[in-house]
């Protein structure tokens, strides 16, 4: 089930062990869409993400559908995930360049991470935005990988009026 909150997913509103998931492309591409929110706050991911993409580390090859864990504060991770093909060199998104097949790949990593941290899991409307994605192909994927934890999305401006909503 997810719960949807109005506020800034580079904050999390809960306690405890917490993984903040978005989705990155396979070029090695850090600039645009919820990556500048994450550099503003913690340089750690990108600098992780970017070395990733250069690197050849054969425990978790940079290639679509892995993953990356990188702590920013106690109890406080991003998790870059690869489910997305190129990039637009522009803010104008033409096509749909989230792969969905990756993006549920990556989400089971994530899955059994949470398992073994305990940790809820934090994100803005991945895929959506720059990716070129529907929430309507998405949000499925999220409900189906991630039912046996705690998922929040967040919105700068909820849907509706109120700060919470909750959809199974």
């Amino acid at each position: 089930m997810i719960t949807y909150l109005k506020g800034d997913a580079t904050e999390p509103q809960t306690g405890g062990n917490r993984f903040i998931v978005h989705i990155c492309n396979d070029k090695g591409g850090w600039g645009k869409g919820f990556v500048l929110a994450l550099s503003n706050k913690w340089k750690q991911p990108e600098v992780e993400y970017r070395s990733w993409s250069k690197a050849k580390w054969p425990h978790a090859p940079f290639e679509m559908g892995n993953t990356q864990k990188v702590q920013v504060e106690d109890s406080l991770w991003v998790i870059n995930m690869i489910a997305q093909e190129g990039y637009s060199p522009t803010y104008k998104v033409t096509k749909r360049y989230v792969n969905y097949l990756e993006l549920e790949r990556c989400l089971d990593k994530v899955s059994k991470l949470a398992k073994i941290y305990g940790a809820s899991i934090h994100m803005p409307r991945i895929g959506t935005g720059l990716a070129g994605g529907t929430w309507e192909e998405i949000e499925p994927i999220i409900n189906q990988t991630l039912k046996e934890h705690d998922v929040f999305v967040y919105d700068l401006q909820s849907r509706q009026n109120c700060d919470i909503i909750r959809h199974g």
